[in-house]
This record gives structure tokens, sequence and C-alpha cells, in this order.
């Protein structure tokens, strides 16, 4: 018997509920591996209700988003990180209900503070490919917890054997090209549409700057025509104004003609009478 029959015989004993996981030890704990078997550690009620979670199939969604992080992390992408940390608080609170839920069903109570390990533990195991990989065996012993950029101590949190975080958690280079691609295209999806955005805006200012431009090249229009009717009555006026003025010109002459005429006649008789 090897590292691989304790793992499957502790995959056992923590599918058990707490209550009934120590009489179950101990009457496993027979054969080469007696020793190795009296000495798995009772779970904690945080981490058996983890490894409900596992057993159901409960996780894969949540280690799908983990590896797309941890990508946007070492992408250094902004945007797709913020949307991704929303996603994955979303789904620990989501994933942790279902926990106590499936908890209750095995008559086991899970206390406000196990709750809490068993969010930190889901945490854990979405930022840290090797704490994904422990959570994924089903055999937590106890809580995991993410601090900082530090590695998710698994020191005595797994009965049995620990697998490797990087092959076990790490996505196939097919998924990660695949999320690169789908990645790109959403970025450049963006980009046009932020384009398009301003295309539209830039459009709608042009079509207002015409339109103004429009409105008054058409008043002008109004107005250059009240004046061309203008000028040509005051044209007409002035022509009307030109005859009158040649009329009483030739009148004048006329009378100034008369008066001349008069004048000698008036001087031709005061002469007379002198």
């Amino acid at each position: 018997m090897d590292a691989a029959d304790l793992d499957d015989i502790a995959a056992e004993l923590y599918a058990l509920p707490p209550a009934e996981f120590t009489a179950a030890r101990n009457a496993r704990a027979m054969g080469p591996l007696a020793a190795q078997v009296k000495a798995l550690r009772k779970p904690v009620v945080s981490a058996w209700a983890v490894d409900l979670l596992v057993r159901a199939g409960g996780l894969t969604d949540a280690l799908e988003l983990a590896a797309a992080l941890r990508e946007a992390q070492d992408d250094l992408d902004a945007p797709e990180l913020a949307r991704l940390g929303r996603q994955r608080r979303s789904l620990v609170a989501a994933l942790a209900a279902q926990a106590v839920a499936a908890a209750g069903e095995h008559d086991v109570t899970v206390s406000a503070a196990a709750r809490e390990d068993i969010e930190k533990t889901l945490n854990a195991a979405m930022m840290d490919a090797s704490a994904a990989a422990a959570v994924m065996t089903g055999r937590l012993v106890r809580p995991l917890v993410a601090s900082g950029l530090d590695a998710v101590d698994l020191e005595g949190a797994v009965a049995g054997s620990t697998p490797d975080g990087r092959a076990t958690a790490a996505p196939s280079r097919d998924d990660l090209a695949e999320r690169r691609a789908r990645k790109a295209a959403e970025k450049a999806a963006r980009e046009a549409d932020r384009a398009a955005n301003e295309a539209t805006r830039e459009l709608a200012r042009v079509e207002a700057k015409r339109d103004k431009a429009q409105e008054r090249v058409d008043h002008l229009a109004e107005r250059l025509d009240d004046l061309e009717r203008e000028l040509a009555r005051v044209r007409a006026d002035a022509a009307t104004a030109r005859s009158d003025l040649e009329r009483w010109d030739r009148e004048r002459e006329n009378a100034a003609s008369l008066a001349r005429s008069a004048e000698k006649k008036a001087t031709a008789a005061r002469d007379a009478i002198d």
C-alpha cells in the first residue's frame, strides 16, 4: 500500500460528518497504514463543509474564475481584475451559503465564525493555485487564509498527500490561449465601442454647428432679400426724384425767362414816364 491508498482512505473518512470521523478512523486503522490512518486529524467544521462542496462538484466555476484572476493579475489588466474581483466576491458568498446548506442536510450546524472561515478558504483557493489544489483533494483538515502577496500556508491543511498546485490547478495552455484571445477580442470590442461613441458625439457636435450655420445663412438670405427690395424701392424713388427735379428745372427756366421779360417791360415803362 502507498500514499494513494492513504489518500483514498482519508477521502472516505472526510466524507463522513465530523461526529462520526473518530470512530470510523479508528476502525480503519489497521494493516500497513494503521499508524498513518490513526494520525489523520478530525477536520474542523469549516474545512469539512468545503470538502462537502468539492465532492458535490461545486467548485468548478470558482476555480475557472481563479485561473482567470491569476492571469489578469499576471497581465496587470486592471479593468479585468476589478470585474473578476467583484465576480469572485459574489461567487464566494454564494458557495459559502451552499456549503452551509449542504452541512445542514447532514445535521451539522455551521456557526457564523465557521462560515467566515469557509469564505476565507474559498477565497484563498481562488487566489492561490496551490491552495486550490489542496481544496480540490476533498481532504481539507483546517481552513485556509490568503494574506497579501504571500503564498497560502498549507502546512497540516490536507490529510494524506498534498498535490502540486502548479500541476493540478493551473489552466492548460489551450485554455490560457483561448482566454487571452477572448480578452483581446473583448478589449477590441470595448475600444471599438468607445471609438463609435466618440464618433457619434463628434457627429452630433458637427451637426449642431452646421445647423447653426444654416440658420445664419437662412437669416442673412432673408435679410438680403429685404435689402434688395428696399434698394429697388429707393432706386425707383431716386429716379422719380430726378425726373421731378428735371421738370422743376425746366419750369424754373421758363419762369426766369418770363421774369426777365417782364422786368424789361417794366423798366421801359418807367423810362417812358421819365
